[in-house]
């Protein structure tokens, strides 16, 4: 990577990586932070389709030669290693394994976003909830955002919570103080908790990731 590598970007949260319809110069991976990717509706309304954690790559999610289908932003601070798209090519040729490590995150994410498909048509607003918390709490897990524990320090607002899962913020403010009292999950301002991540996953029908640990690029 470090062969292409065209030097680190420093974002605070809520500043853009890219925005829906621009022309991407460059491809990025994901070093220290967390990144919300979503598409936005003519009237000003948005649906978030994933968050990006340590070692995701950014850039690659819609086709190389058309504008960019979502727009990127910090959901925290963040610190990104960007490189040029036009050099990519070749450097899956030179390094195979990097092509198993991409493979492997794009259809990770794939799975992932079944999932979140999965929540909007099916599950009750308590089981999206639940599953959006524990899958959060698994990722960063997964990719040392959070430490070994049930808590996750993020700042992840209600009215982000209502863009990711198709709720109102009336309903998704009742869903949550419900699911607190029934200890479940203990969503904060800044703080998501889930006091028992195995009663929680069942709940939601969330399978946890029983793969060891994530490539980072």
């Amino acid at each position: 990577m470090n062969t292409i590598k065209r030097g680190e970007r420093l974002i605070e949260r809520g500043d853009p990586i890219f925005r829906e319809g621009e022309h991407i110069r460059h491809l990025y991976t994901v070093i220290e932070g967390v990144l919300i990717r979503y598409r936005s509706l003519e009237d000003g309304r948005r649906q978030i389709v994933n968050f990006m954690f340590p070692g995701d790559l950014v850039g690659l999610q819609g086709a190389f030669d058309e504008p960019a289908s979502h727009s990127i932003e910090a959901l925290i601070s963040s610190r990104l290693c960007h490189f040029d798209r036009s050099n990519f090519q070749g450097l899956i040729r030179e390094n195979p394994q990097l092509g198993y490590d991409v493979t492997w995150l794009a259809a990770k994410e794939e799975a992932a976003l079944e999932g979140h498909i999965v929540s909007l048509g099916r599950r009750s607003a308590k089981e999206r909830v639940v599953f959006l918390a524990v899958w959060l709490l698994d990722r960063a897990l997964a990719t040392g955002v959070a430490n070994e524990g049930n808590t996750l320090t993020i700042p992840v607002t209600q009215s982000q919570i209502a863009d990711m899962l198709g709720l109102s913020l009336v309903h998704t403010n009742r869903t949550i103080r419900t699911l607190d009292k029934e200890g479940l999950v203990e969503w904060g301002p800044r703080e998501i908790c889930v006091p028992n991540m195995e009663h929680a996953a069942d709940y939601a029908g969330f399978d946890r990731d029983s793969r060891g640990r994530r490539p980072y690029i």
